[in-house]
């Protein structure tokens, strides 16, 4: 029996990224999934056939180069591609891990950790970092989210954000929100984004990332402990220690659909807003 052979031409993956556009798939997607499948095409070549067996050799290629996770991520995107060429039967499984606790793995940040690390940004004359990290640890936002504080949100308290597609509304605990009008206040910062470059461009996670890493070595903490996300877990962490809410705290990570209609209509977001003023992340 013949095998079944399917050929890969980069001129298909320009017409996977169109497709991905018309989709609505973010940006940040549609790149990494561009890239991920190019990948393949670099280990295999545009040449010859690609088949099953060849499929099943680059996923081993990915696990002996790449972390396990990191090759889940590149094969849901090669997934993506074979779909949209009509070749979902080649499909190849993600690698099964079980699960471990964050705190295990040793990158679990304290909240006291998180304090000193704001301490030492400000020590350092670094304000603009000690707000960004204190704004994503007391709302539990995406460090891709803070391009949505603006200076009219933050004066009305509360922030609309549109991502992965999902809209929802993000509440700014009382603290946070004198700070940050404080900090707009003391910048000159009339309107707009409230945190950006020197050329006056959204800061974006690079940016962040590699701040907040800067960090480490005065800190003495750990640099694996040291990411934006691992701001939003020890939101989840402190939030549902202090309110035992699941309920709330998957509304306002964004990890359930929302409709603005329910935000409005319902007592809910008064809710969280009372369950966000008791946990006293930010420092009065």
């Amino acid at each position: 029996m013949q095998r079944e052979t399917i050929l890969i031409t980069y001129g298909m993956v320009e017409e996977f990224k169109a497709y991905l556009t018309e989709r609505e798939n973010a940006s940040a997607t549609i790149e990494k999934y561009v890239r991920d499948v190019k990948a393949f095409i670099k280990f295999s070549g545009v040449s010859q056939g690609i088949t099953k067996e060849h499929l099943l050799r680059y996923k081993q290629w990915l696990l002996e180069h790449y972390s396990v996770s990191s090759a889940n991520s590149m094969i849901v995107a090669l997934n993506q591609f074979l779909i949209f060429m009509e070749q979902g039967r080649l499909r190849l499984k993600r690698v099964r891990v079980q699960k471990q606790n964050f705190e295990s793995m040793g990158r679990e940040l304290a909240l006291k950790e998180f304090r000193h690390l704001v301490r030492v940004a400000r020590k350092q004359g670094r304000e603009q970092l000690a707000m960004m990290m204190e704004t994503m640890c007391a709302t539990g936002i995406r460090v891709s989210e803070l391009k949505f504080f603006r200076v009219e949100t933050i004066r009305s308290g509360m922030v609309k954000v549109w991502n992965k597609g999902k809209y929802r509304h993000v509440i700014i605990p009382e603290a946070l929100r004198k700070k940050l009008l404080i900090y707009i206040g003391k910048n000159g910062i009339t309107k707009g984004p409230v945190f950006v470059t020197r050329s006056g461009r959204a800061k974006n996670r690079s940016n962040i990332w590699r701040e907040m890493k800067q960090l480490a070595a005065a800190s003495g903490i750990h640099p694996d402990k040291i990411f934006p996300h691992n701001l939003r877990h020890l939101f989840a962490r402190t939030f549902y220690k202090a309110t035992k809410n699941l309920i709330n705290l998957a509304d306002i990570l964004g990890h359930s659909n929302l409709d603005v209609t329910r935000l409005y209509a319902s007592e809910g977001i008064w809710e969280w807003k009372r369950n966000l003023e008791t946990i006293g992340i930010i420092e009065e």
